[in-house]
């Protein structure tokens, strides 16, 4: 694309899209779509040959209209108030619906931000079944390097169900504390005068525990799931995007390849830079739908994945801080289960990133946003009513 076409088709020339903005609107819009010309990335192979994509309509979902507080809304209007950049509905296997906002393609791979989580822990579950994860042992039993650090005495399983008492708070517009150092660490942003760039295993060699003890409430923090990355890794003898290549991606039939950021080291982060087409991560969704199947191929165990969508206790969810937003929610397996009378259960990023399984519907909905704002409880309840209407929908 010329810069005069870029510009036209964005409104502002691809020079203004820098490593300190590419997170905030209007840049947003094109660089979650783009990530590799930002952060170095690693690879996750998709299997050749493999790309033919079926043909469904576009324009009839878009028309649909339903309620939201009182009114009447279209598909259209509350894809547009949530800044969607691509939409793939499946029900009962088939892609039955989608949307792509204005030079999305198939081929297209947007940054799932936090729902990276959830395909890591996939991948944590395939290693458990073969054997290769203990659930029980501690953490520096497979990552020496983290034996000073919170997670001394952290089992496995603390780490898929955030239950990790950890002196950190995952505070987005704080440009100087932990999170910052955090983001600096994984090349998610520019290292200003001053600063250090440490490597993502530095880290998190540096958290200490906050208060309490492991094994408490859901606490939401992101560095968990980096570990569980370095444990796959060393569990596996595999680097992260090879071992997601050949354990999930290419047994999943995978159209497309998908990559996930790195950082100085070669580090993968896992718990948020996975990047991949509305497609393939529909594919994802409905392979948990069938309870680990694709095509008559097994590829996660089963009791993994009915554990995943049970959920944990809802006290320890409704002791955590996201509570508000989710009631009677829970979380397992880094995975969030709706509950309150509903089978749902989803993988969320900030942004607007979801991946979305309703059991009863038989659907899946996978969605890409760039929403302006990190986090937005109205989006998630505007984007939760969508995908009940969905649900209803013929």
């Amino acid at each position: 694309m010329s810069s005069s076409a870029f510009e036209s088709a964005y409104g502002f020339p691809r020079s203004d899209v820098r490593l300190s903005n590419w997170r905030q609107s209007p840049w947003n819009a094109w660089s979650f779509r783009h990530v590799c010309e930002l952060i170095p990335i690693a690879r996750i192979s998709a299997t050749p040959g493999l790309t033919e994509e079926p043909r469904v309509d576009r324009e009839d979902l878009v028309r649909r209209e339903f309620g939201v507080d009182g009114e009447d809304v279209t598909v259209a209007d509350l894809l547009r108030k949530t800044s969607t950049d691509a939409l793939v509905v499946m029900k009962s296997g088939r892609i039955v619906a989608e949307f792509h906002a204005p030079n999305f393609t198939l081929q297209s791979r947007h940054i799932l931000f936090s729902a990276s989580k959830s395909v890591t822990a996939i991948v944590a579950g395939i290693l458990h079944g073969e054997g290769l994860l203990d659930l029980d042992e501690a953490v520096p039993a497979y990552v020496p390097e983290l034996r000073s650090s919170a997670y001394a005495d952290a089992c496995i399983r603390d780490v898929l169900d955030m239950r990790i008492s950890l002196d950190f708070e995952e505070t987005y517009q704080d440009p100087r504390g932990d999170f910052a150092r955090y983001r600096r660490a994984g090349l998610l942003e520019p290292v200003e005068p001053g600063q250090v760039r440490e490597t993502l295993i530095e880290f998190l060699s540096s958290l200490q525990k906050g208060a309490g003890e492991h094994r408490g409430p859901f606490r939401y923090a992101s560095p968990n799931s980096d570990v569980l990355g370095l444990v796959l890794e060393r569990a596996s003898g595999e680097r992260f995007a090879d071992l997601v290549t050949a354990r999930l991606w290419q047994p999943l039939g995978a159209r497309q390849d998908a990559y996930v950021t790195v950082d100085a080291s070669g580090a993968a982060r896992s718990g948020g830079g996975i990047c991949m087409t509305p497609r393939d991560l529909a594919r994802i969704g409905e392979m948990m739908r069938s309870g680990g199947v694709v095509g008559g191929r097994r590829i996660v165990p089963e009791a993994w994945v009915r554990d995943t969508v049970s959920g944990t206790p809802s006290g320890q969810w409704n002791a955590g801080k996201l509570a508000d937003w989710l009631p009677g929610g829970s979380y397992r397996s880094k995975w969030y289960q709706r509950r309150a009378g509903s089978e749902a259960y989803f993988a969320l990023g900030i942004h607007g990133q979801w991946l979305y399984v309703d059991p009863r519907a038989e659907m899946v909905v996978a969605k890409f946003s760039s929403q302006p704002v990190a986090v937005c409880n109205d989006a998630k309840r505007l984007n939760l009513a969508l995908f009940d209407a969905l649900a209803a929908m013929a």
